[in-house]
């Protein structure tokens, strides 16, 4: 009898565990227009996350009239495999509901289910309560319908025990209302405990979450947070039965004498602002957040993964286009733990990639029902070490970190969320992909009075570059090999993307700029996978370019396996590798029907791509003096041929891959007055003569030369966990034309000098 109580106990446990499969979740709206009866439509978008991707929410109507559903989508956002549980499983979803009303009266939904997954408070049987106050009425301030703040959150956030960290909640009003997060009322069952977790402090009026200290521990914190927005001063809403009702803006707590206490300083954030109407708008932000085991260090880039360029800052408002490709690029970097995985909470069908460079791409495209709406994206990069470490997925929608015997190995970055706004087509455009090159074509009327003259691509020196080459009187059009005109390379793991970039810059001549009025970044992208019938190289062909006093002249630069400088290496080798320290031989050559011209390299760097504006580099030299100890110049007859060699350096193995961009200029030769013959200048005394517009009678513009891309070699073991890199003198080009995917990449800049309003494009993952 005894052991088959025992039994049905066990029993009991486990299906009690088994049921506990609730992350958390959040919920907004948006307003979509009124129907030909006069119904109102309402969208309601649901994140929700479990233990599965299988689990959805149900809701019901717990007050006010509540329509009904006319159309319904749900889709994977995220899963992972880091989470402390037995399956070790998380998985987010997103519900896109909408609901036909009769009205905009306010009305509210409900979810409510068993059971988050094991908690500190309740460990198991710990309900969930979400709820959502939709209120579309006319607002006095706008003369439109309320909206919603948008709101979101990774669905589970980690943090080792001895690193303090703040987390700014995702609180953006379309409206510009003041925002506020709080924790929910048991009694309006907002939630089943309202916990305010010990270690933790909500500063409720900036939604900003603050973790000082806590013991760590494998059962999770799970946060059921309200979130509300309320007017920035006094309004009326109005409603479709003639009704209304006001709303106030939140004022100052009153002053009352308390006791002491001993909390400590960074509790000590003021009272809350105070309600003295109902919000606007009451929406759920429930999530999990897990204590982890001491980190070694707390310093970000240590272990802990810390945010670099062209990583978005928290808060930023991207522009996104409906029907174009926007894309949100992300890096991160940790010393001494691997970077692992990113993790995003954002719209649905929004798809993610790992670049060879370590950057993470998220892909999304809007579609005309999402124009004017606001969608906010959240994500942070996992580092990991020991036990924890897994070579990156292949699959691009899911996370694996093994199942180390302890998650202390797993270390999280800062969350950051940003905004993307859905707007009309501003630059209309359209790309064509071949089998060997890229067009482009963009309509003139769309570029808003900008100068034609002031376009470029990427490396405008080529003649082959040159966009005035093929437009016409409507359009401007490119034609960019893939190997050309400043085309970089990248791959993920399913494609490799060739991309450029056509900006508008004040002066025409400037070899570098970093202020661009316009960029429209473009890309062909081909399936690793198809028939083949084309092979590409990575080695840079000989550069043609044409300069009014100097005619059509070529410059060809080319790496060469001695100082003898007799035979280049075969151009099918690249890109080529080389050991640290050993020597790297390089030629310029320059050839011109003019005679008694002479050629001068004014400075050459290494970059991961071969793009003048690209940042970082690394300075071999500068204004004609080497900066690299290692730089050896070797004579030649040949006023036209600049030969040089440095030894394979640290700057290099950093990068997948680099490239060597110099700046070279053809003058008179012997001409005293000319840059040719200034040689090299240091800093102290080069102003004036450096500086002055050139003469175009004597010297050439500086024109932008590259070759490569060189790679350190890896270790043996390196080389085979590398085995899937990019490798591009084996590279092919899927063949058939219908493989190449052609589109507008996500970024699109448009900076306007007078009001600085900024539009970035960022790109979105599927599922």
């Amino acid at each position: 009898m005894a052991s088959t109580l025992m039994l049905l106990l066990q029993l009991l446990l486990v299906s009690l565990v088994s049921a506990s499969h609730f992350f958390g979740g959040t919920t907004t709206y948006t307003y979509k227009g009124r129907n030909p009866d006069g119904s109102f439509n309402v969208e309601i978008r649901d994140r929700d996350t479990y233990d599965g991707c299988y689990y959805s929410l149900y809701w019901y109507c717990s007050s006010g009239y509540c329509g009904y559903t006319s159309r319904s989508q749900r889709g994977r956002l995220d899963s992972s495999t880091s989470a402390p549980l037995y399956n070790r499983q998380w998985c987010e979803t997103e519900t896109v509901t909408t609901r036909v009303v009769s009205s905009n009266r306010p009305f509210e939904m409900r979810a409510a289910s068993c059971c988050w997954i094991p908690t500190r408070t309740y460990y198991w049987s710990h309900y969930w309560y979400l709820n959502t106050l939709v209120d579309l009425g006319e607002r006095s301030d706008t003369g439109k319908p309320n909206r919603a703040p948008e709101v979101a959150i990774l669905p589970f956030l980690r943090v080792p025990e001895n690193c303090p960290r703040t987390y700014k909640l995702m609180s953006f009003d379309p409206d510009g209302d003041k925002v506020r997060c709080r924790y929910g009322n048991p009694g309006s069952a907002e939630c089943y405990g309202c916990t305010q977790h010990s270690g933790f402090h909500l500063h409720q009026d900036s939604c900003t979450l603050h973790y000082q200290y806590t013991n760590a521990n494998p059962l999770v914190n799970a946060f059921e947070l309200v979130v509300e927005d309320f007017p920035q001063g006094h309004i009326s809403l109005r409603y479709s039965d003639g009704s209304q009702s006001s709303r106030s803006p939140l004022s100052a707590p009153t002053t009352t004498t308390t006791a002491r206490t001993t909390t400590p300083w960074w509790w000590t954030t003021g009272r809350p602002l105070q309600a003295t109407s109902p919000p606007l708008s009451k929406l759920p932000l429930q999530f999990s957040f897990v204590v982890d085991p001491p980190a070694p260090s707390c310093q970000e880039g240590l272990y802990l993964p810390q945010f670099v360029h062209p990583t978005p800052a928290h808060g930023q408002r991207i522009h996104a286009e409906v029907n174009k490709e926007v894309e949100i690029r992300i890096k991160a970097q940790a010393s001494y733990a691997a970077i692992q995985d990113i993790i995003m909470s954002g719209p649905m069908n929004m798809t993610q990639h790992r670049t060879t460079h370590n950057e993470f791409v998220l892909r999304w495209t809007p579609f005309s029902s999402d124009l004017g709406d606001y969608f906010p994206v959240c994500f942070a990069v996992e580092s990991a070490t020991g036990s924890a470490v897994t070579s990156f997925p292949g699959n691009t929608h899911s996370h694996n970190h093994g199942t180390p015997t302890s998650q202390s190995g797993v270390y999280q970055s800062e969350m950051r969320c940003v905004i993307l706004k859905v707007g009309t087509e501003e630059i209309k455009t359209n790309v064509i992909c071949t089998e060997s090159e890229m067009r482009v074509e963009v309509e003139k009327s769309s570029l808003r009075g900008l100068r034609e003259d002031h376009l470029r691509l990427s490396e405008p020196s080529n003649t082959l570059c040159s966009l005035e080459r093929y437009s016409n009187s409507t359009h401007i059009i490119g034609v960019i090999p893939l190997n050309a005109c400043g085309t970089q390379i990248e791959e993920d793991e399913e494609h490799l993307i060739f991309k450029n970039e056509i900006t508008t810059v004040d002066d025409s001549g400037a070899l570098i700029t970093r202020k661009h009025n316009l960029e429209v970044e473009f890309y062909c992208q081909y399936p690793k996978k198809g028939n083949v019938s084309l092979g590409f190289t990575a080695h840079r062909t000989m550069m043609e370019v044409f300069d009014k006093g100097f005619g059509t002249f070529t410059y060809q630069f080319e790496f060469y396996p001695n100082n003898q400088f007799r035979s280049i290496i075969d151009p099918s080798s690249y890109p080529l590798e080389y050991d640290l320290g050993q020597k790297i031989y390089m030629e310029i050559d320059a050839s011109s029907i003019v005679n008694d011209t002479e050629m001068f390299v004014e400075s050459c760097r290494a970059s991961p791509y071969d793009n003048p504006n690209y940042q970082p580099t690394y300075s071999i030299i500068e204004d004609g003096c080497p900066v690299d100890p290692t730089v050896m110049i070797h004579e030649t007859d040949n006023k036209r041929q600049f030969r040089f060699c440095i030894e394979a350096f640290k700057f290099i193995g950093l990068h997948d891959q680099v490239y060597i961009s110099c700046s070279v200029m053809m003058c008179e030769a012997g001409n005293p007055n000319s840059r040719c013959s200034q040689g090299c200048i240091n800093s102290n005394n080069h102003h004036h003569s450096h500086r002055r517009k050139r003469d175009s009678a004597i010297q050439t513009a500086a024109h932008f030369v590259s070759q490569g891309p060189l790679r350190l070699k890896r270790s043996a073991d390196t080389s085979m966990s590398a085995g899937n890199n990019l490798n591009l003198n084996l590279v092919f080009i899927a063949g058939c034309l219908l493989a190449a995917v052609a589109m507008i990449c996500g970024v699109l800049l448009y900076r306007a000098k007078m009001s600085k309003v900024k539009y970035q494009r960022l790109a979105s993952s599927e599922n």
